[in-house]
């Protein structure tokens, strides 16, 4: 695993981080509580040491789950959560942060989110807020997560803003136009999630028999619209030529790609299986040419452009 600072505040994250979204069920399948303990602290073990998590995750089951996984490992982890979107009034946001840190068992947070944007809740009453906690030592950094530039330059005014988490992979790169830039220029941290494209990017819905059941939210999400699947097909098909080539998956090539991306300080990348965090936790050690790199940032962009 390789290691790298976040933003301007002297904390380290592993460039691969763990994310927790689907341990909390909810919107997902979700395995036993038993077998994602396991999967969060065999990540652990195999030097994943930055998670994130959201008190929106399963209503906070995301939060207890990771809070029990590290147990004992405390100091040596980089824990992420998120407030939500409602409970970004100062008072609101203090008791969030509460329930947070006792889901999690801990006593202050490394990063502290905000999940969403609410434009009916002053940017100016949250942020304040958040700086306040910052100085208590609550939590040591604060972030955004899907804020536009105009949001995240507004956040700015207010206090430092150290990390942003935008969604970021080769199936979605808006980015890269005027925020990614933004956040090199300013010594802000990028997370990205949905990594691999919520699992488009591993390959399984287009050389797998993978099917989303009935249920499943992302029926509906637009990446996996069945004329856009179709569209996306060049793309899984280079990917697998250069994981063919280097001995790879799909996904690490995918997330082999993102750690390259200037600017991008780690991938998160969630999983409930062992086998597929292992490999996952290997991208970050992939090389991948200049000739690849080059491949896959044309046939990216012309995917995107027929989407």
């Amino acid at each position: 695993m390789n290691y790298t600072k976040l933003g301007q505040t002297g904390i380290e994250v592993s460039r691969i981080t763990f994310g927790c979204w689907e341990l909390g069920g909810g919107m997902w399948e979700k395995a036993a509580d038993e077998v994602n303990i396991k999967a969060i602290q065999t990540a652990f073990e195999n030097g994943v040491t930055s998670f994130d998590t959201a008190e929106a995750y399963g209503n906070g089951h995301s939060e207890q789950i990771t809070g029990l996984a590290l147990q004992g490992k405390r100091r040596e982890c980089v824990i992420a959560t998120k407030v939500r979107k409602d409970n970004l009034k100062a008072a609101d946001l203090r008791r969030a942060v509460e329930k947070s840190l006792s889901r999690l068992q801990t006593d202050y947070l490394d990063l502290y989110y905000i999940h969403w944007p609410n434009p009916e809740i002053p940017l100016a009453e949250t942020i304040t807020e958040m700086d306040k906690m910052r100085a208590e030592g609550i939590i040591r950094a604060i972030g955004v997560s899907n804020f536009s530039l105009a949001q995240l330059e507004e956040a700015a005014n207010y206090a430092r803003i150290d990390v942003i988490q935008p969604e970021y992979s080769l199936l979605q790169r808006d980015i890269e136009t005027k925020l990614l830039p933004y956040c090199r220029k300013n010594s802000i941290a990028v997370m990205s999630y949905s990594s691999i494209a919520k699992g488009i990017l591993t390959g399984a819905f287009h050389l797998g028999k993978a099917q989303l059941k009935e249920d499943d939210f992302r029926r509906t999400r637009r990446l996996f619209l069945p004329e856009h699947l179709e569209k996306e097909t060049e793309l899984i098909m280079l990917l697998k030529e250069i994981a063919d080539s280097q001995k790879a998956t799909l996904s690490q090539i995918a997330i082999s790609w993102l750690l390259r991306q200037e600017g991008l300080t780690s991938a998160i990348v969630g999983t409930q299986s062992e086998k597929h965090l292992l490999e996952n936790i290997q991208a970050s050690n992939i090389r991948l040419t200049p000739a690849e790199l080059s491949q896959l940032d044309q046939v990216s962009r012309k995917v995107l452009a027929s989407l």
